[in-house]
């Protein structure tokens, strides 16, 4: 009697308002697989010298793979999606200024000072200087 509830109860959420998400299921594991089957009983077989090589515009390889970037273009981009991000966040309260008063001015006023906090911390750390010339001064300050 259990399994006859549990499989009547299926047949009532697909009969009722669950149906779209079944199709939806179906399809987002369906087609996926028809077009990865599709792609290894179509696509090329073949092996040429210059299958594997590196795609440089057409031209051969002007030389050895490019070395890594410096951590410093990684510390940047974090930085600036942090701080980017908190700009909304202060655009959006900008927006709503009216609606959220004192209390939202003073709540705002404490992330802007936070943000200030972060900011001159980092600068304070030498996060933001880069290059060799200030590579070389946090080096002597730790005695490195």
């Amino acid at each position: 009697m259990e399994g006859a509830s549990v499989g009547s109860s299926v047949v009532e959420a697909v009969s009722g308002a669950g149906w779209p998400f079944l199709v939806y299921a179906v399809i987002a594991l369906v087609l996926p697989a028809i077009i990865i089957g599709a792609a290894a009983v179509l696509g090329q077989r073949h092996r040429d010298l210059t299958t594997g090589a590196r795609y440089e515009s057409g031209l051969p390889p002007a030389g050895p793979l490019p070395q890594r970037f410096s951590i410093e273009f990684y510390q940047i981009a974090v930085f600036f999606v942090v701080f980017d991000l908190e700009a909304v966040f202060i655009f959006a309260w900008a927006v709503g200024l009216r609606e959220s008063g004192w209390r939202g001015y003073a709540e705002a006023l404490v992330f802007i000072v936070l943000l200030l906090a972060g900011l001159v911390y980092l600068w304070r750390l030498g996060a933001l200087d880069w290059g060799t010339s200030s590579r070389l001064r946090r080096r002597r300050r730790r005695g490195l």
